[in-house]
């Protein structure tokens, strides 16, 4: 008599057919090399600075300790960039023949009288060059700068009272700890290399299907438990050594690796979970593919919304990837620990739980009726 196989076994061996017919399928090889060399490339040429300052090109007579006095009461964020004429300050512009070694965008000239002629109560003109694609706000403030100027060196008080200021801002604050648009990029690259994956998977599972090797398996010592279980486990350790490998090589793990890893192995299990929905529900390959966009879009919204600033809407705080893409945000980019990103992980590990749980029911339906 033989010796009965373990259920460990069983599943391991069907792991081993999966991986076997996965590396036949050279389309999603190829496409799983290429884009992880893209995103790698593509993250490390991203600037790895922030800059808040915008500076402002100057042309002024007699009037250093003016401006000085100004730039402390504007704060930081504006630098002033001085030149000794006109036509120097035009060149700075981009509005001579050569190309400026530093552009600038903005630029004020003011007159050589400007001081005698304000002193005087008389009308002058201080020429304003914006390029266009300077903001409409940003062109006013520099216009409210002048006008200041010229209020306060005539001794005159404005023509309308200044109101006390409260500022609130919404969401947080992170002016002076800006990150570079690289560090908010990261969700986005693992979450491209998880759905890969996720496609990979969910086209081996319609194939399966439609192939009716599943029954052929389920013919052996092979439960429908064991064949779920097999499916589980490679989608889940695909998308998260794929995940890993990307996060490696654009170098992620310096701040709390280990948050980091909770977040992305939640993130395979998420994506297999709509991988085995989607194979499970397509009758062919145009039709898995339909269904994986089907899902794979709305979980990339939190991962596009990170680039922007402010917080993000209700409807997308509700979407599963929301926690995930916030716990590798703060974690890589702004160092938080387990206390600051748990709520954002117990939230991904619920919508876990559902997707994976489904998918798998779906699976187990789609397979005991063939």
């Amino acid at each position: 008599m033989s010796a009965q196989v373990s259920r460990a076994a069983i599943v391991w061996a069907i792991v081993r057919k999966d991986l076997r017919e996965y590396s036949r399928e050279r389309f999603f090889v190829v496409i799983t090399v290429i884009s992880i060399v893209i995103y790698g490339v593509a993250f490390w040429l991203m600037p790895s600075s922030v800059d808040e300052s915008f500076a402002v090109g100057i042309h002024q007579t007699g009037m250093d300790e003016i401006f000085a006095a100004a730039m402390d009461d504007q704060g930081v964020g504006i630098e002033l960039v001085q030149f000794e004429s006109v036509a120097a300050l035009e060149a700075a512009l981009g509005m001579g023949g050569a190309e400026p070694e530093q552009p600038l965008a903005i630029g004020l000239a003011f007159p050589a009288d400007f001081l005698q002629r304000v002193a005087a109560g008389q009308q002058t003109t201080v020429r304003v060059y914006v390029d266009a694609n300077v903001p409409v706000e940003l062109r006013g403030a520099m216009e409210s700068f002048v006008r200041e100027i010229a209020y306060a060196l005539s001794g005159n008080p404005l023509p309308v009272a200044d109101p006390d200021r409260e500022v609130i801002v919404l969401g947080e604050d992170r002016v002076g700890a800006q990150v570079p648009f690289r560090e908010k990029i990261r969700p986005l690259f693992a979450f491209l290399a998880l759905i890969i994956e996720t496609f990979a998977l969910s086209s081996l599972v319609a194939t399966e299907i439609q192939a009716r090797t599943v029954t052929a398996v389920l013919v052996s010592p092979t439960r429908v438990s064991d064949f779920l279980a097999a499916k589980g486990l490679l989608g889940t350790g695909m998308a998260f050594a794929q995940a890993v490998l990307l996060l490696l090589i654009i170098g992620s793990f310096a701040n709390q690796p280990f948050i980091l890893l909770a977040a992305v192995l939640l993130g395979a299990v998420l994506v297999t979970g709509c991988g085995l929905i989607a194979g499970a529900a397509g009758k062919d390959f145009i039709e898995t593919l339909f269904y994986g966009m089907a899902f794979m879009i709305p979980l990339m919204i939190p991962a596009i919304a990170v680039l922007f600033p402010g917080s993000a809407a209700a409807w997308v705080q509700v979407l599963p990837s929301y926690g995930l893409v916030q716990a590798v945000v703060q974690s890589s980019a702004y160092n938080a620990g387990w206390l600051e990103v748990l709520p954002h992980l117990g939230l991904a590990l619920g919508w876990c739980v559902i997707a994976f749980a489904a998918g798998l029911v779906i699976l187990k339906r789609r397979v005991e009726t063939l």
